[in-house]
């Protein structure tokens, strides 16, 4: 399987609350799987969620290997059955016939085990789809129209609430690419800090007053309307000073649920800026940032920016496992004292 192999749970929602969708057709299906996501997905299987105290919606690549299916299913199922949910919609999209059967058959058994309903199963092509669930669908499959798809109703909706729904995940992705003009300027000015080497923040001292710093500037850029954008300057001493693992707890700490949307715009914005040798601990505030606001896709990319530079790095291992297992971003504990355990009369 090819990354993202794990489910990307989403909760859209805007300055009013969630985005409420009701689907009452094939068509409405496929617009909500987009709207959900924030991408058209393609090669893929998407599973809508329903009935659980939870719900959340994942995609998994669709492998070219029919031997993976089952590891497949398991990684849609495990979340579905530990969230108790009682119903699913599933939409394989691909051109690949041969796929969506072996993924469909592995589904359906382990779905069945579960005593999870399969209330729709689709198949969907580049302009027709096919009815898995029952037998009453025409063979030859429902034709639909692209662009009518893409001027949904629901599309709309996500449009004045400020979603962006892009062409594919891949195109997602592209947001995040590197500017290499910004990315030279902010090279330059970290050269001058001394923040750059690590041992500089080594005493109590200096992580206090780092920190400090970060933690006015996040909370700042956050808070400030219309949202601030910091200098290369801010961006070069941010991301050298997050080397420290409690400098960047500082900035962390200042990512609340209600800052969640803005931190995406703002970490977004430093990760595009950011050298890449520095680039780990913004990414991963990214993909938390991203996760608190519902929006699993790009988590998912901010994390893999994050593993193009350090597999290893601890806090996107730990929001991943947070997607992998569908955790609402709910259920976390919103703010700590990233200044535990120091010294402040330290000197």
């Amino acid at each position: 399987m090819t990354t993202p192999t794990a489910p990307s749970p989403s909760s859209p929602s805007s300055p009013s609350g969630p985005t409420r969708l009701t689907a009452r057709s094939p068509e409405d299906l496929l617009a909500a799987a987009a709207v959900v996501l924030g991408f058209w997905p393609s090669e893929s299987v998407v599973m809508l969620t329903f009935d659980a105290t939870h719900p959340f919606h994942a995609r998994v690549d669709l492998p070219d290997d029919l031997g993976v299916m089952d590891e497949l299913a398991a990684t849609l199922v495990q979340p579905a059955a530990h969230h108790r949910v009682g119903r699913v919609v599933l939409l394989f999209w691909s051109a690949h016939p041969e796929r969506v059967d072996a993924a469909w058959e592995a589904l359906r058994a382990r779905l069945w085990r579960h005593d999870i309903a399969v209330v729709e199963a689709l198949r969907v092509g580049a302009d027709r789809w096919w009815r898995l669930v029952g037998s009453d669908g025409p063979t030859a499959g429902v034709a639909f129209d692209r662009q009518r798809l893409a001027a949904h109703p629901f599309l709309a909706q996500a449009v004045v609430e400020g979603r962006v729904l892009h062409r594919s995940r891949g195109e997602l992705a592209a947001t995040l690419d590197a500017d290499d003009a910004a990315t030279t300027r902010v090279e330059a000015c970290t050269l001058v800090l001394a923040t750059r080497d690590p041992a500089a923040l080594s005493s109590t001292s200096a992580q206090l007053a780092e920190g400090t710093w970060v933690s006015d500037l996040v909370t700042r850029h956050l808070t400030t309307a219309p949202r601030s954008r910091p200098t290369d300057a801010e961006v070069a001493r941010l991301v050298c000073g997050m080397q420290s693992l409690r400098v960047r707890d500082a900035a962390w700490a200042a990512v609340s649920r209600a800052t969640a949307r803005s931190g995406v715009g703002f970490f977004a914005d430093v990760v595009r800026r950011t050298p890449r040798d520095l680039l780990p601990a913004a990414a991963a505030l990214l993909a938390w940032s991203a996760w608190q606001s519902g929006d699993g896709a790009l988590a998912w990319c901010a994390l893999d920016r994050c593993d193009e530079v350090d597999p290893g790095y601890g806090l996107s291992g730990l929001i991943a496992e947070a997607l992998e297992r569908a955790v609402p971003p709910s259920v976390m504990a919103e703010g700590f004292d990233w200044k535990e355990g120091l010294d402040v009369h330290a000197s």
